[in-house]
């Protein structure tokens, strides 16, 4: 696939795409003759789990030790579980304080429904 249709795909930029071989998180990209990024399903999958789990909020620089240690070998299996591990649990207090974010906007929203249907019933009084 060309940088194109796997930016599309992905939809990510191709400047992302660029970018994220450059700083070695996909893969180098193999080229043809042209010189033109030739994608194989192996980079589309590196594609994909960098996009999600940069969509999942890690950061630059936890996926770079992750694809480092990947590149090392089963050796780093341990190493590379514990990355996740805390990654996921990070996530997982990340999700708490959004649901009680949300609890509090649902509060808020509550009373100013409650306000604005007082104010109504008062009107229909006058």
């Amino acid at each position: 696939m060309t940088i194109a249709e796997v930016s599309k795909k992905y939809d990510l930029t191709q400047d992302t795409l660029r970018y994220y071989e450059r700083i070695g998180l996909i893969p180098e990209v193999n080229r043809n003759k042209s010189g033109i990024r030739d994608y194989t399903e192996e980079d589309c999958r590196w594609v994909e789990f960098i996009k999600c789990m940069r969509s999942a909020g890690l950061p630059i620089e936890v996926l770079i030790e992750y694809v480092t240690l990947f590149k090392q070998g089963d050796g780093t299996i341990k190493a590379r579980k514990e990355l996740l591990i805390e990654q996921r649990k990070r996530l997982v207090e990340k999700m708490d304080d959004m649901k009680k974010t949300i609890e509090r906007l649902d509060y808020k929203i509550e009373r100013y429904e409650k306000t604005r249907c007082e104010k109504e019933k008062e009107l229909k009084r006058k």
